[in-house]
């Protein structure tokens, strides 16, 4: 042990969230016998965020019903659980750190999965109260407070937060208005065409959508009023919901001299530039053998999958991670999707199925090859897309086959 360290564990997991949760639970699956300690700065146990956006904002679900695991797991499971609690700083060399309050433990291995902070949009008029912003329970809490006495809402932006809530709070009869630099709602990662499916959605269940609009001030007299944007136009408001995405939280990686660039910096095993030290979630940008480039991933089952990994290779495996991505979006009870990928870039479209019927998906191709694949309502899809996409197979001959909804994939 570290002449200065107050003590030792085998294992330290940085991060209350989904990540390090799942990366302890594999620890125990895999029967890993050594000291567990848990470190997450939130006061919860390790939850869920997905429902923070849906049904706990919609009231359809309690805390707990988000947990990782049982509170009680922890302890019999013997992983200490320090909630509430922020690791001040990392000595990658000589292996301590430094927890709140001044302790300082020594680890055998390490996983860093400290997630992301939103971003804050630092405008005229920021400081009115009503603003809000979404990552935590907290924040949910005062979203649904504030929605009560709600007439109009603005959401800011035209990805997955801002579509979500939306549709959450339009479900109640609130009328909302999403505000975005995007021409068509989801299409950054979609394109425009599914995009528009998605859009209709949200415009047929209440929602507004004004696309290609960048804000440009908050006006209020201590409580915002109306959301500006740089055209000149309006919108009056009682509560705005800012999505505009969010960027890994590297503070602590960049302190202990890890090697940092767009997330943490990590090899095909999703380890970082200090031997010993893993990455997950939000914050991983590792190496990809499945898609030939470093890529980082802000998704539920990426950071479940990756922190798995991350233990299995803390007890020895050594192996790549070839998971293929894969996210989900409960939008409402009239649309779910699912997408493997991410496709950073595509030059062909092909569409399997019938989107009037709600029930399709949408192939993305590059140079002839799966780069991602968008399902609603076609889950069986996803299979194919995924084995395609991980085997880099050239489909470029067989898109007639894709788009007939009957044909058996299988066989590419």
């Amino acid at each position: 042990m570290s002449p200065v360290a107050d003590r030792e564990v085998d294992f330290l997991l940085v991060g209350g969230g989904l990540a390090g949760a799942s990366c302890a639970s594999e620890l125990r699956k895999k029967g890993a016998e050594g000291s567990i300690l848990l470190v997450g700065r939130e006061p919860e146990p390790p939850y869920e965020r997905p429902p923070l956006s849906k049904e706990y904002l919609r009231g359809d679900a309690s805390r707990a019903d988000a947990y990782v695991n049982e509170p009680s797991w922890y302890e019999e499971n013997a992983v200490e659980l320090a909630s509430g609690k922020n690791v001040m700083s990392i000595d990658a060399e000589a292996k301590t750190a430094k927890l709140q309050g001044g302790e300082e433990v020594a680890f055998g291995q390490a996983l860093l999965a400290t997630g992301a902070n939103v971003n804050i949009l630092r405008l005229e008029g920021a400081e009115n109260e009503g603003i809000h912003y979404l990552r935590a329970y907290g924040n949910a809490d005062a979203i649904r407070e504030d929605a009560k006495a709600a007439e109009r809402v603005v959401l800011v932006g035209g990805s997955y937060i801002a579509a979500e809530v939306a549709a959450s709070l339009a479900a109640s009869g609130t009328h909302c208005t999403m505000v975005a630099l995007e021409e068509v709602a989801l299409s950054r990662t979609f394109g425009e065409d599914a995009g528009r499916f998605f859009q209709a959605g949200l415009e047929e269940h209440g929602v507004t959508f004004v696309g290609g609009e960048s804000v440009s001030a908050f006006e209020g007299d201590g409580r915002v009023k109306a959301v500006l944007t740089e055209s000149g136009q309006s919108f009056d408001c009682d509560l705005v919901v800012v999505g505009a995405g969010v960027k890994p939280d590297v503070m602590l990686a960049q302190r202990a001299g890890l090697a940092v660039e767009g997330g943490i910096v990590c090899d095909s095993k999703l380890q970082t530039s200090a031997p010993g030290i893993y990455a997950a979630g939000d914050v991983c940008s590792y190496d990809s053998v499945v898609h030939g480039r470093r890529i980082r991933v802000e998704h539920w089952d990426v950071a479940m999958q990756q922190g798995m990994h991350a233990a299995q290779n803390m007890l020895g495996a050594d192996a790549d991670y070839e998971v293929v991505p894969y996210f989900f979006s409960d939008l409402a009870d009239w649309a779910s999707l699912e997408y493997v990928g991410p496709a950073a870039d595509w030059d062909q479209e092909i569409w399997r199925g019938s989107r009037e019927d709600g029930e399709f998906s949408v192939w993305y191709l590059q140079g002839g090859k799966v780069a991602g694949c968008l399902s609603v309502g076609r889950s069986e899809d996803l299979a194919e897309a995924r084995r395609l996409l991980a085997d880099g197979v050239d489909v470029s001959g067989e898109t007639d086959r894709i788009e007939d909804p009957n044909a058996d994939l299988s066989a590419l």
